[in-house]
């Protein structure tokens, strides 16, 4: 196998894997979006909300404002489920308060977190707008969690692969460039008068340059073995983080299923 990426930022991650299955490649994704694990609101203790919006509707609000960690902090946290407490305890959660005056309007900025450990990933989400004279003030108990439970526990907002594009001339090709101009991604285009492959990896094999040539001199395909994986992030998890520790939770599972098999 062979990996190598291609674009790395804060929240996206692009990278191109050759040597691999299908199946493979699949349980990669699936994995980093329902099974790698990060924090979220949970709980949220209302003391005051004068605002023209119902608790239960904020408390959804909060819930979805990714929160970024340290990983360290992480690793010191036990699921919910693995914890003895009933609800939450210092051992499984991590406390964030908010206390705020109108007129004016409450960003997810506005969370002052009991630790510098965690963190809204971006301080500009808007919450709830405060008339004049109104106040909110409220505790919210962020826990660790995974996507197979919640769609605000999943650390991607996309995380998606396809096959590594393939596009031949064929010997008949008589140069008329109607390829080129049909191409809507910029795929194609002319070198020395003749058409050209200028950038496969932002082919997404619509075949609309095969479409345009009378003469069928374009073949459009993929090569078998190879994808473009794409990972982006809410904020909260580095992409890399979320690849491995996918890789991590695969390669355990595989080492489970191999004590199994030989009676462990």
């Amino acid at each position: 196998m062979d990996i190598a990426v291609k674009e790395k930022t804060d929240t996206e991650m692009v990278f191109v894997v050759t040597g691999v299955t299908v199946p493979f490649i699949n349980a990669i994704r699936r994995t980093c979006m329902m099974e790698v694990p990060k924090l979220a609101i949970e709980y949220v203790n209302m003391y005051k909300n004068d605002a023209k919006m119902f608790d239960e509707v904020l408390a959804h609000r909060l819930g979805l404002v990714p929160l970024a960690a340290e990983q360290e902090l992480m690793d010191t946290l036990n699921m919910p489920e693995e914890c003895e407490c009933e609800e939450y305890c210092p051992e499984c959660s991590v406390s964030l308060t908010l206390k705020k005056e109108g007129p004016g309007v409450v960003y997810s900025g506005d969370l002052s977190p009991e630790t510098p450990s965690v963190k809204p990933a971006f301080k500009d989400i808007p919450l709830v707008k405060l008339g004049d004279e109104d106040e909110v003030e409220l505790e919210a108990i962020a826990q660790l969690g995974t996507g197979r439970e919640h769609a605000k526990w999943e650390p991607t907002t996309a995380c998606a692969y396809k096959y590594y594009p393939r596009i031949v001339f064929r010997e008949n090709c008589d140069e008329c460039l109607e390829c080129v101009d049909a191409c809507p991604r910029g795929v194609l285009g002319e070198e020395d008068g003749k058409p050209a492959v200028l950038d496969i990896e932002n082919c997404s094999m619509c075949k609309s340059c095969l479409r345009a040539c009378d003469k069928g001199a374009v073949d459009v395909g993929y090569e078998e073995g190879k994808f473009i994986f794409r990972i982006e992030t809410d904020g909260s998890v580095d992409p890399r983080d979320v690849l491995l520790k996918a890789c991590d939770i695969l390669r355990e599972k595989a080492e489970n299923i191999i004590a199994f098999c030989e009676g462990g």
